[in-house]
């Protein structure tokens, strides 16, 4: 790798990844054919599926799998402590021993907007959509729009109705 990444030698890519530079990556699974983005950082276990789009200036936290063909705009941060402290009950600096990881999963073909936050013990539904600037706090459903602060669902995508506003 050059001296723009810092990727550690237990990282798992797959075939035809792209990176940008200026990234970290270490003990994460890449899927082929995604794309990462310039400084971005993805932890130890955490999963990025095949053909997704991680844009610039993102990070993705311990805890966090996200599925195939998942679109995670600029910017975005995802959370895997709902309590987080920086010291233990003794008065020390917590240590990974002293808290347990929280998972969060974005499901296939999903999309979230820029400067999103994503709170931990959350799923994300297959084709949803996240509002740019949101911070979810809960479960999205599958094929939904939610934005705002929390995000709430504002409609559901119909799925039967082709795009008319997408030129070829």
């Amino acid at each position: 790798m050059s001296d723009f990444h810092s990727i550690a030698e237990d990282v798992r890519l797959g075939a035809n990844v792209r990176l940008s530079k200026f990234i970290n990556l270490y003990g994460c699974e890449i899927g082929d054919e995604t794309k990462i983005g310039a400084f971005v950082e993805i932890q130890k276990n955490a999963s990025v599926g095949k053909r997704c789009k991680i844009s610039s200036h993102t990070f993705i936290c311990e805890g966090v799998t996200i599925e195939d063909g998942v679109f995670i705009g600029h910017g975005v941060t995802f959370v895997n402590d709902t309590y987080p402290r920086a010291i233990a009950s003794g008065g020390g600096l917590q240590t990974e021993s002293d808290w347990n990881v929280e998972y969060t999963v974005i499901k296939r073909g999903a999309s979230i907007g820029s400067g999103a936050t994503i709170l931990s013990k959350i799923t994300i539904g297959e084709n949803a959509i996240i509002g740019a600037g949101s911070v979810v706090t809960k479960n999205v459903p599958p094929n939904s729009i939610v934005a705002g602060n929390p995000a709430r669902v504002l409609r559901y995508i119909d799925q039967s109705v082709e795009r008319a506003d997408v030129k070829t």
